[in-house]
């Protein structure tokens, strides 16, 4: 047991290592991106006729605009290496850091409360289907998958939103918290908080449910031809026994590598959940950043979700080992 723990342990340090060698990377690519795109934030102060030549220099020199933009990333990134400061937002002229962590944990909750409807739903549905091949219930099912699949997000959103306002004051039609909020018991407040999360939930769960239910079918249906599964069937075992315990067991498996990418997709596809339900989220502040043009923050949101996709990878595959102990860790890649 000691050597597993041990086994881990190198792995995830391993895995921590190349993580920092991926952020770099990635922070000087969007760098690179970012600078590429014409004009800056001083652009839209430069249009203000109020505003003098004096102060845009002043405020170019201030925010480090004047320099070339590798003396900027250098910069940056130094100051984050030797400081842990990300730098000031232009627009809100507060340090990036304390706006990511405001705006974090509601685009997690939702983030994570959409991946556990999403595997919660999609999963017994797969199982269903796959039991059923080619009856009724697999068909119905995989309609509403084809369904669910062929709606965009903004769509799915847009519906919704006019659900809510349709049926007020059943569902709320946006924002985290009633007017009373504050008023409202220790209880009161979740519940008040679940209230506003169900709707923003469902828009960002329903892509994700379609895609998901579709490859727990086809998993399991490939399991299921094997030959042990044959085998374990010959012998007389429940059939319940050979689907639950012998056969999901393996299909299950690549469902969790992917894990990872899910979460991180989820995180980056927010937005669109956040911008019509008003949800003061991480990726309403991103995507204002860079309407904004917001050099900094636009770069720190960016790192934070190159930084969930790696944790959510590096979760996924220690994931996939406790489900299955025959896995070795330095053979994922």
């Amino acid at each position: 047991m000691n050597l597993i723990n041990n086994d881990t342990l190198v792995y995830v340090i391993k895995r921590l290592l190349q993580a920092i060698i991926t952020i770099f990377l990635a922070s000087a690519l969007c760098f690179t991106i970012i600078q590429l795109a014409p004009g800056d934030y001083l652009d839209t102060l430069r249009q203000n006729p109020k505003i003098d030549g004096d102060t845009i220099k002043q405020l170019a020199q201030q925010f480090g605009l004047d320099k070339p933009w590798f003396e900027q990333y250098w910069r940056w990134i130094w100051q984050i290496i030797t400081q842990g400061n990300f730098g000031k937002s232009f627009v809100y002229g507060r340090d990036v850091a304390e706006l990511l962590w405001e705006r974090i944990p509601a685009t997690l909750v939702m983030a994570i409360s959409s991946l556990i409807l999403t595997w919660a739903i999609a999963l017994p549905l797969g199982i269903i289907a796959a039991i059923n091949q080619n009856r009724f219930i697999d068909r119905l099912l995989q309609i509403i998958s084809y369904t669910g699949q062929g709606f965009p997000s903004f769509i799915t959103a847009l519906l919704l939103l006019f659900f809510a306002q349709n049926t007020s004051p059943l569902f709320p039609v946006g924002g985290m918290t009633s007017i009373d909020h504050e008023d409202l018991s220790f209880l009161g407040k979740i519940i008040d908080y679940s209230w506003h999360l169900i709707l923003p939930t469902i828009a960002l769960s329903i892509t994700s449910f379609a895609g998901l239910q579709r490859l727990m079918r086809g998993q399991l249906l490939d399991v299921l031809r094997q030959d042990y599964i044959q085998t374990a069937r010959a012998k007389g075992l429940p059939e319940n026994r050979v689907i639950y315990i012998h056969a999901l067991r393996n299909a299950i498996n690549p469902l969790i590598t992917l894990l990872g990418f899910e979460f991180a997709g989820l995180l980056s596809g927010a937005f669109i959940a956040e911008l019509f339900f008003n949800w003061p989220g991480l990726g309403k502040l991103t995507l204002d950043a860079v309407t904004n043009q917001d050099l900094y923050l636009v770069m720190a949101s960016l790192m934070m979700g190159a930084v969930m996709l790696i944790t959510g990878n590096l979760l996924a595959d220690l994931l996939l080992k406790i489900v299955d102990p025959r896995i070795k860790l330095e053979n994922l890649k």
